[in-house]
């Protein structure tokens, strides 16, 4: 391979260059880890905090117009805006500073290209920001402003939104006994009051979706799944005039209902209590609740984890559920087999290095859905953590482009196959090293088969028509 071309290779695998740092022996830069690598770190002073600032949520945007990934993260003064495209190399772009105190509780959520943000802070309301904004920052940071402004509470402790709809759910106001305020964001520069839901109390923190699982009776409505502190509740919100309470759920050892995540089947949810690794001495506890019935919720089972750390946000994303672990860091457990009540820890990334102790430091949430398969962590002290899963987790692409190219089988031993929308104009095979160990160009058709069989095990990665990229597993 020429020098051009290998510059090319080392500009688009950034971590053969050592700005990527893998996961070795149960470390990575310093970090606590297994099967998770390390891409980057903004601290909160690079986040535009004071030295006495912390962290709280995070949430993600990637931009539909070319796919520019944004983490969206909140510190005790502002919301920080960082360009993740390049994962080694994050860009911040800006703040868009609290809309009255600072305070330590900042949430966000996403709509329609529009972040949502509420704070603890008196009188904050509800700010709106338009996230295509970010699009033409030249010269960075900027402080920004909002683009709309609702009024219609105070203080708020979250924002939970259901896309499917437009509505957002802000809970742990001071109106509607705390329980969920409803308001239809589906112009979100006009955010209109749409009533509430105060029957069952105070709400920390909620999912809203609409019902696609096994209780026939209720699919296709809009259900509301809320940690109200001592419990769960499940409530139809489909006609926002008249809210319906389907059930509510309890448990044994409860110190503080706080936060759940239903899988994508709709069949269970899985939820953290907050304080009960404190008040009960036992490790991280996660607890599954059969909703498959949705009028009568049962235990299904509890998931000890293997560290005493306090469990704060998770999150489902096919077969796994991410959980934000506060001093033992990001934990991703493998939730495939959950029907057999089993759960088995497949990464993790403690951010917070010195312990895994039952204390609020560390990592305060997580965000796994980017397409490039970048995870983003806000750690309270340390800021925002860029990471991604390692080959021998991850089946995911890098800079994927899964609708156009397909190859098979993956992992593979002897003949791979690339079926492809495109033509097939180019195709080159790297190794880990950067050595290209096939090439092949010209007008190859829409599918090729490639002699793997001369290379040895490990992870390479396929470069076709100079502009995709996926990665390759040889067993």
């Amino acid at each position: 391979m020429n020098f051009k071309n290998s510059l090319k290779f080392l500009l688009f695998f950034p971590f053969l260059t050592g700005a990527q740092i893998i996961c070795n022996s149960g470390n990575a830069g310093g970090y606590p880890c297994n099967n998770i690598d390390f891409y980057s770190r903004l601290s909160i002073t690079q986040l535009g905090g004071t030295s006495s600032a912390e962290v709280n949520d995070i949430w993600g945007w990637t931009d539909p117009l070319d796919n520019k990934e944004y983490a969206i993260i909140g510190l005790t003064s502002h919301t920080a805006f960082v360009d993740i495209t390049d994962p080694i190399a994050p860009i911040y772009l800006g703040k868009l500073p609290t809309a009255t105190t600072n305070n330590i509780w900042r949430d966000i959520k996403v709509y329609n290209n529009f972040a949502f943000i509420v704070s603890e802070a008196s009188g904050h309301g509800m700010q709106v920001f338009d996230l295509t904004r970010l699009r033409s920052v030249a010269s960075p940071p900027l402080t920004f402003t909002t683009d709309a402004y609702y009024t219609g509470f105070g203080r708020a402790h979250n924002i939970a939104i259901n896309k499917e709809t437009g509505f957002a759910y802000v809970i742990g106001t001071t109106t509607f006994s705390g329980g969920p305020h409803f308001i239809n964001i589906q112009n979100p520069l006009a955010p209109v009051a749409a009533g509430g839901y105060a029957a069952e109390g105070y709400t920390h923190d909620a999912q809203i979706v609409n019902y696609n699982g096994m209780d026939i009776t209720h699919v296709g409505k809009e259900i509301f799944f809320g940690a109200n502190e001592d419990k769960v509740v499940i409530v139809d919100v489909t006609d926002k005039t008249n809210p319906i309470l389907l059930s509510t759920f309890t448990y044994a050892n409860t110190a503080y209902t706080h936060q759940g995540w239903l899988t994508e089947d709709h069949k269970y949810f899985i939820l953290g209590d907050e304080v009960d690794e404190q008040t009960f001495g036992f490790n991280t506890k996660t607890i599954i609740v059969d909703v498959s019935d949705l009028d009568n919720p049962v235990l299904k089972w509890n998931y000890a984890g293997v560290t005493p750390a306090i469990d704060h946000n998770g999150y489902v994303k096919g077969d796994e559920f991410y959980l934000a672990n506060y001093r033992a860091g990001l934990r991703i457990m493998d939730i495939s087999s959950v029907d057999s009540s089993n759960m088995t820890e497949i990464g993790f990334f403690d951010t917070f290095q010195s312990s895994n102790s039952n204390s609020f430091n560390g990592a305060w949430s997580v965000y796994p859905y980017f397409n490039s398969g970048s995870i983003i962590i806000s750690d309270i002290e340390s800021g925002l953590f860029v990471v991604r899963k390692n080959a021998f987790l991850s089946s995911d692409d890098f800079f994927e482009s899964k609708s156009q190219i397909i190859i098979y089988p993956n992992p593979a031993n002897s003949v791979i196959t690339i079926d492809s929308k495109l033509i097939l104009l180019s195709i080159s095979i790297v190794n880990v090293d950067g050595r290209v160990v096939y090439e092949n160009s010209g007008q190859l058709s829409n599918s090729q088969q490639i002699d793997t069989s001369n290379l040895a095990s490990g992870v390479y990665f396929i470069r076709i028509n100079n502009n995709i990229t996926k990665k390759l597993i040889i067993e």
